[in-house]
């Protein structure tokens, strides 16, 4: 594959990773759903034996969200290995800080400790653009930590 053809994959598919964030923390979920094939998996971070099968039961997923929760992502590490033109494997770290809203609107409420996790995606390249194929999330916890 030639290098440019290389990396324009790479840089769409740490896109597609990024976008993820913004739009969940943004509470986009239906534009959010779409960055999924129509038979993705999803496998949430505090969730991770346990799939959510297809893009509109994804979708179904994030709407069930605490409309009080804010979220705050931050990706990095973000590494794809493209397979051939239409597929590509990408592992990438998150921290994820939450919090209540506020009543009033002002500032978040109750801050919990940030936490770290990691996905593993399976991405496909579809009449759309880039999209996750499956998206496997896990926590990280140090050593001896109980889960």
């Amino acid at each position: 594959m030639p290098r440019e053809e290389l990396a324009a994959i790479e840089r769409a598919c740490a896109q597609l990773i990024v976008r993820y964030a913004y739009l969940n923390d943004e509470r986009r979920f239906e534009e959010l759903a779409g960055l999924f094939t129509e038979d993705a998996l999803l496998y949430r971070p505090s969730a991770p034996a346990q799939p959510i099968e297809g893009r509109a039961a994804i979708l179904a997923a994030l709407r069930k969200r605490p409309a009080e929760t804010v979220t705050f992502h931050v990706t990095s590490d973000v590494q794809v290995e493209v397979d051939n033109p239409t597929t590509a494997r990408c592992r990438s770290r998150i921290l994820m800080m939450s919090a209540t809203r506020a009543p009033d609107g002002g500032a978040p409420v109750d801050a919990r400790q940030p936490v770290p996790g990691v996905f593993v995606d399976r991405l496909r390249l579809t009449a759309d653009g880039w999209r996750f194929a499956s998206r496997r999330g896990s926590l990280w916890l140090p050593p001896g930590a109980a889960a």
